[in-house]
């Protein structure tokens, strides 16, 4: 099974502020990744390629960085995944900036389940607040802020092992923010 997931936001702001956000991937101040809602993206060293590192129980290697410009992750767990993701930049027609992520997986087994059952709806949560705190920073606002759906709430609160469930709240508390040590 192949996956094929893109995620992007347009902003009308000058190209290096953009690429700035990229770079502050897993630094202290990460002004791209949210992690005041999900596990902290956290490296052995600096971004740069053959940082080996992830986030919550997802872990890949960077495999190529262009500062200011892309970023693409190789991944090496979970199970199953056998493929990247990736940060980049675009200028369009219109002359603003397109913020995009991409994923790019083949999936063997156990994650021909997992996947659509629990890294697929985590996963676009996730990237859809990545971006809405990018706009924020760039915009000082988010035009359309992302929502989370009942099934990704409820997984949340499955993983966190918080009860009882609370469906008509659109967050809850964080999930782990534990270090790659």
């Amino acid at each position: 099974m192949r996956v094929w997931n893109r995620h992007h936001r347009i902003v009308d702001v000058p190209r290096e502020r953009v690429g700035a956000l990229i770079d502050t991937l897993s630094a202290d101040g990460d002004k791209l990744w949210p992690v005041d809602a999900w596990p902290p993206l956290r490296f052995d060293r600096p971004l740069g390629v053959g940082a080996d590192g992830g986030h919550g129980p997802v872990r890949y290697h960077v495999e190529s960085y262009e500062p200011g410009r892309s970023v693409r992750f190789r991944f090496t767990a979970p199970r199953g995944f056998d493929g990247f993701h990736e940060f980049t930049l675009r200028a369009t027609e219109k002359g603003e900036i397109e913020l995009a992520h991409l994923m790019v997986l083949r999936l063997r087994c156990p994650a021909w389940f997992t996947y659509p059952l629990l890294w697929r709806p985590m996963h676009d949560a996730l990237l859809e607040d990545c971006l809405d705190r990018a706009e924020r920073e760039l915009t000082g606002t988010v035009e359309t802020p992302a929502r989370w759906s009942r099934y990704v709430r409820l997984l949340r609160n499955l993983i966190s092992g918080k009860r009882p469930f609370r469906l008509s709240e659109n967050k809850v508390p964080p999930m782990s923010t534990t270090a790659i040590k």
